[in-house]
């Protein structure tokens, strides 16, 4: 067993924790994460304590408590600690355990006798470290300190069986490599290619919360690329596997694949939002069923609408909370959203902030951003992306939506002397349609003018105008989603 002499910086929260344990006869340590942190000379975000204690002994010692969980965790809290990562200390005896028939969890845990015990059941050693904060002692078993400076990842013991006893560990392993800018030990890597397959026995929320720590790290593209490598991508999605090896047409210096992984690096670096950090990754994912060689390149026509559709069933087979999904697929639908500068109006700009949203919109011109680093073009704000900004700017100052307008439909319905009905809503789209070409028309006077112009209409003639304003007001494209939809079999 080798110890040793090592001096930490302990919040006071945690090394009272600690204290209390000690002053009652129960031996503890530091252990898993925090440890390792500690030692690379990261701010842990989570604490987690090791004890010969029980947690019917852990919870008599402590005011606050919480134990929800086979496995013998109890929480400590004091919800007087300003900090909210020192807030709540894990504490948890020394376990054995025994039998993963479902290849995620041990089917009996016992109670270990010793911190060696307990060290010996985790994953990788670089988590397999333990400090006492009472003797400043650092216990590693399994040279965790050596694959710490060697910037390994590698598990404790036989690869196989740490695989064969949760399998989530082998995606854990490129989310640690992600994290820490580690590289996977070939032996652990060859494990993981072998045992790929159990993580068919993983559910679509574990898998998801691995891949979202990926996606939040600093480096995902390097766990990323490597899932595909070690033949772990389909259980993300089989969708980002048809993107390997796609070549693209010239305003591509990468494929299909390799985009998407240089879109959602840039996204990393510049620490976007998680939403736009998905985007990034998923927005070009509908390319390889689009793709079209015509005029001697290749073509990806209506991949944005395809793109979308595949990016809801991507994130719902997740298990994704709707919110992210919603953000998510807009931002994929609208990341084609301008061309070319000469062409751009006020009024175009104005349908893309209507259609994607004012809380959304500059998470698109980062997504938009994202995108053109990742086809290998070295200027992040060119020209054109500056006079979108400008353009936006200006565009955010006018009526982009029905609820801005001069009148609302309690106002139609009086002026008309009607009712409810789809009248209203034609006029509603019609009036908007008007006003984001003018802005300067959103005044009462007009709109009640126009109101009564329209009302006099037959409703078939009306009912034609509404939708044309509909399909104007989503953009011009949309006049061509029906027919895309329908060659590509989406709804």
């Amino acid at each position: 067993m080798k110890q040793d002499k090592h001096k930490f910086e302990i919040p006071k929260e945690i090394a009272n924790v600690s204290q209390v344990l000690s002053r009652a006869g129960f031996e503890n340590f530091l252990v898993g994460g925090c440890v390792r942190d500690l030692i690379i000379g990261r701010t842990p975000k989570d604490w987690d304590i090791a004890t010969i204690a029980l947690p019917e002994d852990i919870i008599k010692l402590f005011p606050k408590t919480f134990y929800e969980n086979d496995y013998g965790t109890v929480g400590v809290v004091d919800e007087n600690v300003e900090d909210v990562t020192l807030r709540t200390v894990e504490v948890t005896p020394y376990r054995l355990e025994s039998g993963y028939s479902d290849f995620r969890r041990p089917d009996s845990v016992e109670w270990g006798k010793t911190i060696q015990d307990d060290l010996a059941r985790r994953d990788f050693t670089v988590n397999a470290l333990a400090y006492s904060i009472e003797n400043e002692e650092l216990l590693d078993l399994f040279e965790g300190q050596k694959d710490i400076e060697k910037k390994l990842i590698r598990t404790v013991g036989n690869p196989d069986e740490r695989f064969g006893e949760d399998a989530l560990r082998m995606l854990r392993a490129l989310r640690l490599a992600s994290e820490l800018n580690f590289a996977i030990e070939l032996e652990t890597q060859n494990a993981i290619e072998k045992n790929s397959k159990l993580l068919e026995h993983i559910s679509s929320e574990r898998i998801r919360d691995e891949f979202s720590k990926i996606i939040l790290s600093d480096e995902p593209a390097l766990a990323l690329d490597l899932t595909a490598r070690l033949g772990l991508l389909k259980y993300i999605s089989p969708e980002f596997e048809k993107g390997i090896g796609v070549e693209q047409n010239q305003a591509h210096a990468y494929t299909v694949w390799e985009h998407l992984l240089r879109s959602l690096n840039h996204s990393a670096k510049k620490n976007f939002p998680f939403h736009v950090r998905l985007a990034a990754f998923i927005h070009d994912v509908a390319k390889p069923h689009t793709r079209v060689w015509k005029n001697n390149q290749w073509t990806f026509y209506g991949h944005e609408v395809v793109g979308a559709k595949l990016a809801r069933i991507i994130l719902e087979n997740l298990r994704f909370p709707k919110e992210t999904i919603d953000k998510t697929v807009k931002l994929v639908r609208w990341h084609m959203f301008f061309s070319d500068t000469e062409q751009i109006s006020l009024s175009a700009v104005r349908r893309i902030i209507r259609n994607v949203g004012v809380d959304l919109i500059w998470d698109l011109v980062n997504l938009r951003t994202s995108d053109r680093i990742g086809t290998g073009r070295p200027k992040e704000v060119p020209y054109r992306l500056r006079k979108y900004k400008s353009m936006i700017e200006e565009a955010l100052r006018d009526p982009i939506s029905v609820k801005q307008l001069a009148l609302n439909g309690a106002s139609i319905m009086k002026l008309t002397n009607t009712g409810p009905g789809p009248h209203i809503g034609f006029i509603l789209e019609i009036l908007l349609s008007e006003v984001l070409e003018k802005p300067e028309l959103n005044t009462k006077e007009y709109l009640e003018k126009r109101v009564l112009e329209l009302h006099a209409l037959e409703i078939k003639e009306l009912a034609v105008l509404g939708k044309e304003a509909r399909i104007k007001n989503e953009g011009e494209e949309e006049k061509e989603v029906g027919k895309i939809r329908e060659e590509y079999k989406v709804d």
